[in-house]
């Protein structure tokens, strides 16, 4: 496994690190979400991202059962807020009040003293930019969190974030967990460039586009049973399991390139997404260890120019 700091920030992270969005908690057993888990840090993947609205709470209780095994000082443990967890008027958003009773449960949820990252799972537009941010840096300073990040905020959300963080002299914004991926390369237009001017680490997810670019959804064929397109409680972040044909036949097209490198397209796909300094972690999710370790293999991956130029031309 290779390392890298978290944006500007002197921790460092895996370079491929394990989320739990869809499967822990929910979709996956416990005794198969410690199996991976495991492997992961056998492998030596040391940074784990969960939300505390990922199944209602269930998932943070399963990663922090399975993490217990671990010395706590040997991991990056990530989590979230922002999303309902509960029918109130404040069971939401970026008020300070539900900032500071969400990550007193996502700790006790947890069974940890302190959250490594802390992250606004998305913008509050409710709520005064500065009472969110003084509320993170307030819980740095109290030891509950080390480092603060977003989620999936515009460039200029982000912007004025760390603008006001600077005049206000409060801990900076360290990472920023965006959607990237071969087949949406949004970021690159404006976030990726001000995250990287910034020093905001970059812990991008769905970099195999919901596994679409593993290459198991095969053109003209029938939906492998075992994959989430083929599960209607999941399938709806694939177009209800109607996937693009046209896309697929490129994905198909990676292929030679894959095996050139002796690589397979998961590996390839994620070291695409390596391949940027800015980008400080890749977050995969997995269902089975054997997952776990074929995608730690894209850590230290360095694809030739010419390979990705291939691969963006395949795409295209």
């Amino acid at each position: 496994m290779k390392y890298r700091h978290l944006g500007k920030q002197g921790v460092k992270v895996s370079e491929v690190s394990l989320g739990s969005w869809l499967t822990f908690g929910n979709a996956t057993e416990d005794e198969t979400a410690r199996a991976c888990i495991e492997k992961a840090y056998d492998l030596g993947i040391n940074f784990f991202d969960t939300a505390n609205v990922y199944a209602r709470g269930k998932s943070e209780e399963v990663v922090g059962r399975c993490l217990k095994a671990y010395n706590r000082d040997s991991y990056v443990l990530a989590t979230k807020v922002y999303f309902p967890m509960g029918d109130g008027p404040n069971d939401k958003g970026l008020s300070r009040k539900h900032i500071f009773e969400q990550c007193h449960l996502s700790l006790k949820r947890l069974g940890t003293d302190y959250i490594d990252l802390y992250q606004a799972h998305r913008y509050d537009t409710e709520t005064p930019l500065e009472e969110t941010l003084r509320a993170f840096d307030d819980l740095v300073r109290q030891g509950k969190v080390l480092y603060y990040g977003v989620s999936q905020w515009s460039a200029g959300q982000i912007a004025h974030a760390t603008d006001v963080a600077r005049m206000g002299n409060l801990y900076p914004i360290a990472s920023n967990q965006p959607y990237y991926n071969a087949l949406g390369r949004d970021l690159e237009k404006e976030v990726m460039p001000l995250c990287g001017r910034e020093g905001i680490g970059l812990v991008v997810y769905s970099p195999l586009a919901q596994g679409v670019l593993t290459g198991k959804y095969r053109p003209g064929q029938p939906l492998p049973q075992d994959s989430r397109a083929a599960d209607p409680s999941q399938n709806m972040f694939l177009n209800q399991g109607k996937l693009d044909e046209n896309v697929l036949e490129k994905v198909q097209k990676l292929q030679p390139i894959a095996e050139r490198n002796n690589l397979t397209l998961s590996q390839l796909a994620l070291a695409w997404c390596l391949r940027r300094p800015e980008v400080s972690s890749v977050i995969i999710g997995a269902s089975k260890p054997s997952q776990v370790e074929d995608n730690a293999g894209a850590a230290g991956v360095a694809l030739s120019a010419s390979d990705i130029e291939e691969m963006d031309a395949a795409l295209a």
